[in-house]
């Protein structure tokens, strides 16, 4: 089970004051964390825009990060693969490990950190290449060059972000050719295609119709056993359908992070509960 709080409720819940499963003697162990981030600050250059963040995913879950605008989210979400590395005068301080190893060390292997995360962004953004090619890009640049496993990779790729269906008779067909919510999922697939093990995914319904926007989401609980997601969303309803655990910031700061029927039904903190309720942000 995740870190149910921020650092910030350590106290308040060792007191009593909210009931969690953590502090249940049960005689099992805990799954170890898939990401653990500690104490993670982040700077553009003099300017602090996160303040010591703290918290544990573990395999298997889809966590939501909430908050208003300019609150970190994407901040926070790009650290984890390091994405920030390409913007000049950035600076990250504190811990983050993936699967027991530190990621914001010099000697990081950016490229297989990269391969082990994927990403999915707000807007689609497919290359303007075929959609056979798209999705075999990130195999090629690993190295891959057998037709007949690039072949396999793009089919059950796209299998799985449910799109085979709807292009297996036009592969070398543009991406562009594809509608908004094909190109996202068609994006999806291109992030799978080198084999992550875990999903991130800011905004990735927030330009989508409707219809668009629920197959992303059915899509996203199809995934949640065989990838731990990671999803930035400014739509609470949609943080509540399809997370197990849900992460408030505010300011740069972690407010509140805990199962999500907690968050929002009996969230810990006010300022949790005024955001959830649609009193601010």
């Amino acid at each position: 089970m995740s870190q149910l709080f921020s650092e910030a409720d350590r106290e308040e819940s060792s007191a009593g004051k909210m009931g969690t499963t953590e502090t249940m003697d049960t005689g099992a162990k805990s799954p170890e964390p898939r990401i653990r981030a500690k104490d993670v600050s982040f700077y553009y250059g003099s300017n602090q825009v996160l303040f010591d963040i703290s918290m544990d995913i573990t395999p298997g879950e889809v966590t939501a990060i909430i908050g208003p605008s300019g609150c970190g989210k994407s901040t926070f979400l790009r650290i984890l693969n390091r994405m920030n590395d390409e913007i000049e005068g950035v600076r990250t301080t504190g811990s983050i490990r993936i699967d027991g190893e530190e990621i914001l060390c010099h000697d990081c292997d950016v490229v297989q950190l990269r391969k082990k995360i994927g990403m999915v962004f707000q807007k689609s953004n497919p290359f303007p290449k075929s959609i056979f090619d798209n999705v075999a890009y990130g195999p090629r640049v690993h190295g891959l060059r057998d037709r007949k496993k690039l072949r396999e990779i793009v089919e059950k790729s796209l299998k799985r972000a449910w799109l085979w269906k709807e292009v297996e008779d036009r592969l070398d067909s543009s991406a562009f050719d594809l509608s908004g919510g094909q190109q996202q999922r068609l994006c999806i697939a291109r992030a799978m295609a080198v084999g992550p093990e875990i999903l991130l995914m800011d905004e990735p319904a927030s330009a989508l119709d409707p219809t668009a926007t629920s197959k992303i989401e059915d899509l996203i609980a199809d995934l949640r056993d065989e990838y731990t997601i990671v999803i930035v969303t400014h739509n609470m309803q949609q943080a509540a359908r399809v997370s197990d655990y849900t992460a408030f910031f505010y300011q740069g700061k972690l407010i509140e992070f805990g199962p999500t029927n907690m968050m929002f039904t009996k969230p810990a903190k006010k300022m949790t509960n005024d955001y959830i309720t649609g009193r601010f942000g």
